[in-house]
């Protein structure tokens, strides 16, 4: 076991000692900023709301050296891969969302992550799985089959309307979705109505606050006040923005710009070496981009679940300028059908928007902050936080029948694979609690 690991297992190991701390298992992955983002604002929440009496962790399964290598890396190749190639994205993206090559990818996350998924169950024991990343409910079906014992596992979904249906699995003691319309999707993928929760998208519970004065936060972060302000917010999949800033930076418009890189460090090399011509703040990455975003007027950003629902959550019109085929597609969708903000598709289009928006003393800026904070949610990790609590009062309880597959099933295919009754090389049986043995099996069937 590595130290961290070791480190990890004390930790939760320490909350035995007190059978009223609960420990709670978010797990997660860094393909992209939401997910890893979401996990921490459940994790925030419940801390805020229950202090000491509950013992949260953010588990990567996909970091874990059982994965293999080719899933590992995919995380570090998600940014590539759809700023690169994004048709192929959308082709794989909806070539995997129809129900049988649903049924095989679900079947190859189990073999693949089952070892993983085992061992973070066994090392953590928690008494409640909070999942914001839809690969793991599969494998997790599998653990409890075999196991029958069954651990509540709640589903955070990340995305606002367009969702693949990997998201939607009968392991999922409560489903919790951002709209209406992922609610729809998930009854029409089988899921009960009474496994159904709508919540909005997770944000910093930093975002819920509603006593800052953004006048002084403008004096605090040296920002005009008395100038439209615009926050725009970049990263290494917002490829537009320096062509839209250009524009904005010579249209003459009575407006301020605050630019966050995002972390792109060519970016913002590149921010820092323009001449801009209205007053602008450029950062690279920041910690504070609540406050930003509640003294901002609006943002211009692409269409990530995360940033929507953020800036939703604040009030924010937003000016979306990349769009994502896929998931991103119905961000979007939804923030222009709630009339919230605008998509556009190059930078004279975002010039316009921005026209539109400034004329008539900002009247239809005013609309669009209207309608945002009409959708927004800024309390949903207080409210994911409040369902996990709940459902680790229940904790793990002793099951029959779990899975799509069935125990049978699933000792088979895992069998068929090699994943059960493993040996090291040389013959040796593998360590203890690293495999799911034959005496396992029998003992739990």
């Amino acid at each position: 076991m590595h130290h961290a690991e070791r480190e990890s297992e004390n930790n939760w190991n320490m909350t035995e000692q007190n059978n009223d701390v609960k420990r709670i298992l978010i797990l997660t992955a860094d393909a992209g900023f939401g997910h890893r983002s979401a996990a921490n604002a459940i994790a925030a929440a419940l801390q805020n709301t229950y202090g000491d009496t509950c013992a949260v962790e953010i588990v990567n399964p996909l970091e874990s050296k059982r994965v293999p290598a080719f899933l590992r890396d995919s995380q570090a190749d998600y940014d590539r891969i759809v700023r690169e190639m994004p048709n192929l994205y959308e082709f794989g993206y909806q070539a995997s969302d129809a129900a049988v090559p649903t049924t095989v990818v679900e079947s190859a996350l189990t073999v693949i992550l089952f070892e993983a998924m085992r061992n973070i169950v066994r090392r953590h024991r928690p008494d409640v799985i909070v999942t914001t990343y839809p690969l793991y409910q599969a494998p997790l079906g599998a653990v409890y089959a075999i196991r029958r014992r069954y651990v509540p596992l709640l589903t955070v979904i990340t995305d606002l309307v367009t969702v693949h249906r990997l998201w939607f699995h009968e392991a999922t003691d409560l489903c919790l979705v951002p709209t209406q319309a992922v609610r729809d999707l998930a009854l029409k993928y089988g899921l009960p109505a009474d496994k159904i929760r709508i919540t909005g998208i997770p944000v910093r519970p930093d975002l819920a606050k509603e006593d800052q004065d953004p006048a002084a936060i403008r004096a605090e972060l040296g920002w005009r006040t008395d100038l439209t302000t615009m926050l725009a917010v970049g990263s290494k999949r917002v490829g537009r923005l320096p062509d839209v800033l250009r524009v904005l930076n010579h249209s003459g418009l009575p407006l301020q710009l605050a630019v966050v890189a995002g972390g792109d460090d060519e970016l913002y090399r590149q921010l820092q070496a323009t001449e801009w011509h209205v007053p602008t703040h450029v950062y690279n990455f920041v910690t504070d981009m609540p406050s930003m975003m509640h003294t901002a007027d609006c943002i211009i950003c692409k269409a990530g679940g995360l940033i929507v629902s953020e800036a939703l959550a604040c009030g924010l019109p937003l000016l979306l300028i990349d769009v994502l085929p896929g998931q991103e597609a119905g961000n979007a969708d939804y923030v222009v059908g709630g009339a919230a903000g605008e998509r556009a598709e190059d930078p004279i289009a975002a010039l316009e928007t921005v026209c539109h928006w400034l004329d008539r003393d900002g009247a239809l800026l005013a609309e669009r902050a209207h309608n945002a904070r009409r959708l927004g949610r800024p309390r949903a990790a207080y409210e994911v936080a409040e369902q996990a609590r709940a459902a680790a009062e229940r904790g793990p309880s002793a099951r029959i029948g779990l899975g799509v597959l069935g125990q049978p099933k699933v000792i088979d295919l895992l069998t068929r694979h090699g994943v059960l009754g493993k040996r090291r090389e040389g013959g040796g049986k593998e360590e203890a609690g690293e495999s799911t043995t034959d005496k396992e099996i029998h003992d739990n069937g």
